[in-house]
C-alpha cells in the first residue's frame, strides 16, 4: 500500500507536492448488471479453483444458491456476525483447512467480507468478493476482529480480495435504511482518507471523485429506489473511496468508530454515519483543502454541517444513543480512542476534545457552521 505520505503541509489547494511514495495493489474488478454469477465463475476459472468455500450473509442466500449451482462449492457458511468475533474466524479457518479449500467467495456486506478476510489472513487462500452493500471492505487490505469488547484491526496483503464482482441488480431490494447507512460508511472512507496518515495526491484524487459519485448516487437512490444508474454511481464511488482509504490508512474517524463498535456492539455502518460530521467539525478549520472538497461534493454547504444534513435527509441514524451506546460509556470510549489518535491528524487530539466530540455524537447535537474557514 502507500508508503511515505506526501511531503506538503496540505494536499491540494495549490500546494506543490515535493515527494510521496504511493503504491496501488493489484485487484480485478468485474462490474456489470445481472452478471454476478457469470463473473464469479470467470474469476474462479482464472484461479483454476476446484474447491470453493462460500461465506454469505443470511440475506444473500438466494445468490449463494445460484453460485453454488454453478461452481464447485465444498463448504458454505450462511449467516455471519458483524465485527468478526475471533471464535467465528477460527471456526471458519478450521473449516477451510478440513475441506482443503482453494478459493473463497464472500457474498454480502462488510461482515461476510470480514470473515473471509480472517480466513485469508490465516491461510493465504484467495478471496473473490461479491458485495451487496456499499461497505467497501472488498477493496481494502484491512482486516478486523473482535474479542470480548475490543475490536482490533490491521492490514495484510493476503486479505485483499483478488477479484471483486459488482452488480447493481444485487442492490435492488436493499432496504432504504441500509442503503443510507452503508452509503454514509462509504462517504466516511473518502473523507477520513483526506487526512489519514498516508494521504497523498493520488488517493486524495480518488477520494474526491468517489465522494462526488457517492453523494450524487445516494441522493438519487433515496429519491428513487429503482434508479439503477444511481446505484451504479454509488458502487463506483464506494470502490474509489475504499481504494483511497486503503492507501491512506485509518484516520481519527475510523479509530473512533472501531472502538465504539467493539466496545458497545454498535452497527458498524450506522456508527460511521453518526460520527463523521463531528470529526469533520473538529478537523475542518485545520484541513481547509479537505473541507473544501467535502463542501464541493455536497453542493457548497459547509463541510461538517453538510454531512450532518445529508444524514438527516437520508433518514439515517441520528445519534450514538439511538444505536444503543450508554452515556456511561463515553469515558471508556475516550480512554480507548486517545492512544489510537493518529499523530498526523490535522489538529492535535486531547482527552477533553474527544469527550466533547463523542458526547455530541452520543446526543446527536446539531452541527453549527463556524465561520468561512470551514468552507476552505
Amino acid at each position: 500500500m502507500a508508503g511515505l505520505s506526501a511531503n506538503v503541509g496540505e494536499i491540494g489547494g495549490g500546494s506543490i507536492v515535493k515527494a510521496f511514495d504511493h503504491r496501488t495493489p493489484a485487484q480485478r474488478v468485474l462490474f456489470g448488471r445481472g452478471g454476478a454469477v457469470d463473473n464469479v465463475a470467470t474469476a474462479l476459472d482464472s484461479l483454476s479453483a476446484t474447491r470453493v468455500f462460500v461465506i454469505a450473509d443470511s440475506f444473500a442466500a438466494d445468490l449463494a444458491d445460484g453460485i453454488a449451482a454453478r461452481v464447485p462449492v465444498v463448504a458454505r457458511i450462511d449467516g455471519v456476525t458483524q465485527h468478526v468475533p475471533v471464535a467465528d474466524g477460527h471456526a471458519a479457518v478450521a473449516r477451510a483447512r478440513d475441506e482443503a479449500v482453494d478459493a473463497i467467495v464472500s457474498i454480502g456486506g462488510g461482515s461476510a467480507t470480514g470473515l473471509a478476510k480472517f480466513v485469508a489472513r490465516d491461510t493465504s487462500i484467495p478471496v473473490i468478493a461479491v458485495p451487496t452493500t456499499f461497505a467497501g471492505s472488498e477493496a481494502t487490505d484491512v482486516w478486523g476482529q473482535t474479542e470480548g469488547d475490543r475490536k482490533t484491526t490491521g492490514s495484510d496483503p493476503r486479505v485483499l480480495p483478488v477479484a471483486v464482482v459488482y452488480d447493481a441488480m444485487l442492490f435492488a431490494s436493499l432496504p432504504r435504511s441500509l442503503t443510507s447507512a452503508s452509503g454514509l460508511n462509504a462517504v466516511a472512507h473518502a473523507v477520513d482518507g483526506f487526512w489519514a496518515p498516508r494521504a497523498d495526491p493520488i488517493n486524495v484524487a480518488w477520494g474526491t471523485e468517489g465522494l462526488r459519485a457517492l453523494v450524487t448516487g445516494l441522493r438519487a437512490t433515496i429519491a428513487d429506489a429503482d434508479d439503477l444508474d444511481a446505484r451504479d454511481s454509488m458502487l463506483y464511488g464506494a470502490y474509489l473511496a475504499a481504494v483511497a482509504f486503503a492507501s491512506a490508512g485509518s484516520g481519527l474517524h475510523h479509530k473512533i468508530c472501531h472502538v465504539l463498535g467493539g466496545a458497545f456492539s454498535l452497527s458498524h455502518a450506522d456508527t460511521h454515519g453518526v460520527v463523521l460530521p463531528y470529526v469533520v467539525d473538529f478537523n475542518a478549520a485545520s484541513a481547509l483543502d479537505a473541507a473544501r472538497r467535502v463542501s464541493d461534493a455536497l453542493g457548497g454547504a459547509p463541510a461538517a454541517r453538510g454531512l450532518y444534513d445529508l444524514g438527516r435527509g437520508l433518514e439515517a441514524a441520528k445519534s450514538l444513543r439511538e444505536l444503543g451506546m450508554p452515556e456511561s460509556g463515553i469515558d471508556l470510549a475516550v480512554e480507548r480512542v486517545l492512544p489510537l489518535a493518529p499523530p498526523s491528524n490535522p489538529r492535535p487530539v486531547t482527552g477533553p476534545d474527544l469527550r466533547t466530540l463523542i458526547t455530541a455524537a452520543w446526543a446527536g447535537e446539531p452541527v453549527t457552521p463556524h465561520d468561512e474557514e470551514e468552507r476552505g
